[in-house]
C-alpha cells in the first residue's frame, strides 16, 4: 500500500503539524541514507506512541517504529505507509538498583547516569547510540556483556491492542536477536514501550574509569565516518571483519559506499552514498567470504523500505 497526495484524512487530523509527507529517511538515519517515507512523525511519550500505532491499525496503514535508526538501511525508494518516530525518552530509577526507560530513551544516556549513581550493568553501552527498544530488539552488546543480561521485563503494545508485560525469559534473547526481531515482516508486530533493568552497586569512580577506556577502544578501533555499525555478525568461526579482510575487500568502495578501511565489519558513507551502493557491498562481502572460506555472512543491521529484488 502507497500513500499518495494527501496524508489518509483521520491521521492529518490528530497529527496536524506533526505529520510530516515524504519526509527524506537520509535526514533520520545514522547512515546517512534513504529515500522518503511517505508519512512521518514523532512520538513524543510511550502513551504517544500507543496512541500512533494505534491509529495507524485502525487506517489499516502500514507502519515502522524507529528509535535513532542506527542499525537500519532504508531503501533508496522510500518506506511506504507510516514512519513513527520513538522520542519517549523518561527514565526513572527506584528501589537503589532498578532502572525503568521508555523505549526511546538513548542507552548511552542510561548507561551514564546509572554510572554517576554508582550502579554497574550498563557501563559498556556508554558508546551506543541506539535506544532502548532497538536495543531490546537486537539484544545490543558489547565487550562481551548484552542488554538481555540486565533486562527483568518490559512493557509491550500486543498486536490485538492490549498492553502486557513480558518478562525477561519471554522476550527470547539470543545473540544480536530477540522475539521482536524480524516481527514488522511477519505483520504480528509488539511494540516496546518501556522496559526495567536490574543493575547493581558499584563504585562510581571505578564504572567512569571502565567506561573511559570502553571508549579509548571504541575510538581506536571504528570509523567516524556515517555507519549502521557493524553489518554482519560474527561467525561460529571468526569475526566477520576479520573474514571480510582476508577476503581482500577492505577499503573496497562501491559509489560513495567504502568498506572501511579501519574495520571491515563497517561500511561508511564517504558522502551521497546510496542504499544500492551499501547493498552492493554487503553482496559483494557476502559472496566472497562463502566463495573463498564457505562461511555465511549473516546480517545484523536491518534492510528497511521498498527494495526491488
Amino acid at each position: 500500500m502507497r500513500v499518495k497526495g494527501e496524508a489518509p484524512g483521520e491521521i492529518a487530523r490528530a497529527l496536524g503539524g506533526k505529520l510530516l509527507q515524504n519526509e527524506p529517511m537520509s535526514l533520520h538515519t545514522s547512515f546517512r541514507i534513504g529515500g522518503p517515507a511517505d508519512l512521518y512523525t514523532v512520538a513524543a511519550s510511550a502513551q504517544e506512541l500507543v496512541e500512533l500505532v494505534s491509529l495507524a491499525r485502525e487506517q489499516d496503514i502500514p507502519y515502522l517504529i524507529i528509535g535513532r535508526a542506527t542499525n537500519i538501511l532504508v531503501a533508496d525508494e522510500g518506506i511506504r505507509g507510516l514512519v513513527i518516530e520513538n522520542g519517549g525518552q523518561e527514565i526513572w530509577f527506584e528501589d537503589d538498583a532498578v532502572l525503568y526507560a521508555e523505549s526511546g530513551a538513548l542507552l548511552g544516556d542510561l548507561a551514564r547516569e546509572s554510572a554517576r549513581r554508582g550502579l554497574g550493568g550498563l557501563e559498556w553501552a556508554g558508546g551506543i547510540p541506539g535506544s532502548v527498544g532497538g536495543a531490546i530488539v537486537g539484544n545490543a552488546g558489547a565487550y562481551g556483556c548484552y542488554i538481555g543480561g540486565v533486562t527483568r521485563k518490559a512493557a509491550v503494545l500486543a498486536p490485538d491492542g492490549t498492553v502486557c508485560e513480558l518478562s525477561a525469559a519471554e522476550m527470547g534473547f539470543g545473540y544480536r536477536t530477540s522475539r521482536f526481531k524480524g516481527q514488522a515482516d511477519e505483520g504480528q508486530q509488539e511494540v516496546i514501550l518501556s522496559a526495567e533493568f536490574a543493575l547493581r552497586p558499584e563504585p562510581a569512580q571505578e564504572l567512569a574509569e571502565k567506561m573511559a577506556d570502553y571508549t579509548r577502544r571504541r575510538e581506536t578501533s571504528q570509523p567516524t565516518e556515517p555507519s549502521a555499525g557493524s553489518i554482519f555478525k560474527r561467525t561460529r568461526q571468526y569475526p566477520a571483519g576479520f573474514l571480510i579482510e582476508q577476503a581482500g575487500l577492505k577499503g573496497m568502495h562501491i559509489g560513495g559506499a567504502q568498506i572501511s578501511p579501519k574495520h571491515a565489519n563497517f561500511i561508511v558513507n564517504l558522502g551521497g552514498a546510496r542504499a544500492t551502493d551499501v547493498k552492493a557491498l554487503i553482496d559483494l562481502a557476502q559472496e566472497q567470504v562463502w566463495e573463498q572460506f564457505g562461511i555465511e555472512l549473516e546480517l545484523e543491521i536491518e534492510l528497511v523500505g521498498e527494495w526491488n529484488g
